[in-house]
């Protein structure tokens, strides 16, 4: 009964990857054609007054929750029939692969380069300023988006270290939505600053 969970478990983890993958096709061609319309991007009219840390939490805490859950949870299947044999790990241990050691490398970097660009962006607004800034320094050299680009390298990173298709389809689909955003971003600064910086690309260097 619990081997057959597991199986069921393993097909709609894999169903879910591929309708993720799917979705993130749709995005990305929807977001080539017409902008969103949501936070900044959204017509006065259309804006909910919800503080931005409060969205913030709501939206990571699933991600945090969920496995903290499963794993108190004594129900896993995955727990009770497959231990992990503790001698296997000792004979491979996948830390020492250099494909992992490499696209963790990969990882390590994109969140030192998304945690720059957030510094580099909370910090544009002294006190009392309410009105946007053209923001300077680091990736925002070369790209509109360098949050995004680190974010996205973040999980390419991820994505080739565990080796999974789950993981796959989410960096496909991170870079399919933040692509999107990011070409919003770009051409609104554009709009709205006649200085800015005609040779920066979208969000990647040199490149788009």
């Amino acid at each position: 009964m619990a081997m057959a969970t597991a199986v069921v478990e393993e097909r709609l983890l894999a169903a879910l990857a591929y309708l993720q993958c799917t979705v993130g096709c749709a995005v990305f061609t929807r977001n080539r054609q017409t902008n969103s319309v949501y936070s900044r991007h959204a017509p006065p009219s259309r804006r909910l007054g919800v503080p931005a840390r409060a969205t913030c939490v709501v939206q990571e805490l699933p991600s945090l929750a969920l496995p903290l859950y499963q794993y108190a949870s004594k129900s896993t299947p995955r727990q009770r029939v497959h231990p992990a044999p503790p001698q296997r790990a000792q004979l491979h241990p996948p830390v020492k692969d250099p494909r992992f050691l490499i696209n963790f490398g990969l990882w390590l970097t994109g969140m030192l380069i998304n945690i720059h660009s957030d510094h580099i962006l909370r910090n544009l607004r002294k006190t009392g300023d309410t009105g946007y800034k053209i923001p300077r320094g680091g990736l925002f050299e070369y790209i509109t988006a360098g949050n995004y680009f680190g974010e996205i390298m973040e999980w390419r990173g991820y994505a080739l270290a565990s080796w999974s298709v789950q993981s796959a389809t989410f960096a496909f689909f991170t870079f399919c939505f933040l692509s999107g955003r990011a070409k919003e971003h770009h051409e609104r600064y554009l709009r709205k600053f006649e200085e800015y910086p005609k040779f920066r690309k979208i969000i990647i260097p040199f490149l788009f």
